[in-house]
């Protein structure tokens, strides 16, 4: 089938996952994204381009141009873990809404074989490029990192009308939807800041859960094997203790609300 020849961009495959959606899954990681967060820590993901990280002292290639054809091999490795645990694919980055003529078709194809399907998505997309993506899309993990649209555009590059926008649209489509928050301090940790973002989520249709993403400097590294500066590098993460208040904020909005996953 023509959809099976369909050609995308991905710089990395990672098995075994229980934190991307229900059961063990397989996360693929699609290059390009149209935000450039402060903390990311995939920045080996955010150029559409084909890029050498230097990783241990040795140059390492990212970006691998691959069909659904010659993907999907690849991922039935794990079928045995994905049907007894109700696990399956799930499709990150960068942000995989970046690639609509090649991650539909993937989804389609991992659809077809009877695995459930989730991405991880920012939600910056136009909506009808999105809507490829409904009818083969089982799960939805989707962050809001802020309500406030110039805060938001200082720390990420964009605003944030298009990503609450299209919340809403997912919310409505009748997909399994839950809202993400990467809490950053100096950004969005404050409980006034997780309350706003907790309420707004209460407001979509069907919406149950928010998860509370901790900071972490795990992708520091990156910055520096690619030749670029982290500049967060003064911010330290936060206590547990610390986290565990705002979750008790969040939970104020009567979501199901956890920290991590």
């Amino acid at each position: 089938m023509d959809y099976l020849k369909a050609k995308g961009r991905i710089f990395d495959i990672q098995r075994y996952s229980i934190h991307d959606g229900p059961g063990i899954r397989t996360i693929v990681f699609l290059k390009g994204c149209p935000l450039r967060c402060r903390w990311c820590c995939n920045p080996e993901g955010q150029h559409w381009d084909h890029e050498d990280m230097i990783v241990n002292g040795s140059p390492k290639h990212f970006g691998e141009d691959v069909t659904v054809e010659e993907l999907i091999p690849r991922l039935m490795k794990d079928e045995f873990y994905y049907r007894r645990s109700g696990g399956g694919i799930t499709l990150s980055g960068g942000e995989c809404l970046m690639q609509p003529d090649f991650a539909p078709h993937l989804l389609h194809a991992c659809h077809d074989l009877g695995y459930n399907t989730c991405i991880e998505t920012t939600g910056h997309q136009k909506w009808e490029q999105i809507e490829k993506y409904l009818p083969y899309l089982d799960y939805v993990l989707m962050d809001i990192k802020h309500m406030d649209s110039e805060k938001h555009k200082k720390f990420t590059g964009v605003s944030t009308e298009l990503i609450h926008e299209n919340a809403l649209k997912f919310a409505k489509s009748g997909v399994d939807l839950t809202i993400r928050v990467p809490v950053i301090p100096t950004f969005n940790n404050t409980p006034q800041e997780i309350r706003a973002i907790a309420e707004f989520a209460k407001t979509l249709p069907g919406v149950k859960k928010l998860h509370l993403l901790p900071y972490h400097r795990l992708g520091q590294g990156k910055y520096e094997g690619l030749g670029r500066e982290y500049t967060l590098k003064e911010i330290e993460p936060m206590e547990k203790s610390y986290m565990e208040m705002l979750l008790r904020e969040a939970k104020k909005s009567g979501l199901y609300c956890q920290i991590g996953g």
